[in-house]
């Protein structure tokens, strides 16, 4: 049995919450989200509590169901506080910038490499070599992350690249004579 899905998410005041069929949306003073469960997983909205719980006791019913209650919780610690993704860039010269809706960055390439920001984000760069990128989804802060990450990860060798913030490196030893 799963301990997660059976802890009831709380609804904090100023946040409203409706289940609708197999819809679940929460409004709150960031935003508002929706997620659409699985046909196996069903929900309930009292008292403040939305609990999750499975239709029926099979295999891939357990599989969703702590995952489902995982996804509720976000949207509603999305909309309440949001979440924040941190970058750090290593490396002489390479540092990024945003520039209207895009963000550009300069990876030691011959080009820069200009990111269009997807809506929703928000993306800062407080430092030159460092990234802020904030927003209520949590699964589309992450995907921005690793995306742009994905443009130089950083190289065991010298530790040069873009990684997430108190990410460690495992560094390699380099040639020897």
């Amino acid at each position: 049995m799963s301990r997660i899905g059976k802890k009831a998410v709380v609804v904090p005041s100023g946040v409203t919450a409706t289940v609708n069929g197999q819809e679940v949306a929460v409004k709150g003073p960031k935003g508002e989200l929706k997620h659409v469960l699985a046909d196996a997983i069903v929900a309930k909205l009292d008292k403040g509590h939305i609990e999750v719980a499975m239709r029926e006791d099979t295999k891939e019913a357990r599989a969703l169901w702590g995952m489902t209650r995982t996804m509720v919780a976000n949207l509603v610690a999305g909309v309440t506080e949001g979440f924040t993704r941190r970058l750090e860039i290593t490396g002489v010269g390479y540092r990024a910038a945003v520039q209207g809706s895009s963000l550009q960055l300069q990876l030691g390439y011959s080009h820069d490499v200009n990111y269009p920001i997807p809506k929703g984000i928000q993306v800062v760069c407080p430092k030159p070599t460092e990234i802020v990128i904030t927003g209520i989804d949590r699964q589309k802060v992450g995907q921005v992350a690793a995306e742009i990450r994905q443009f130089r990860p950083p190289e065991p060798y010298k530790g040069k690249g873009i990684k997430y913030a108190g990410e460690f490196i495992l560094r390699k030893e380099g040639k020897k004579k």
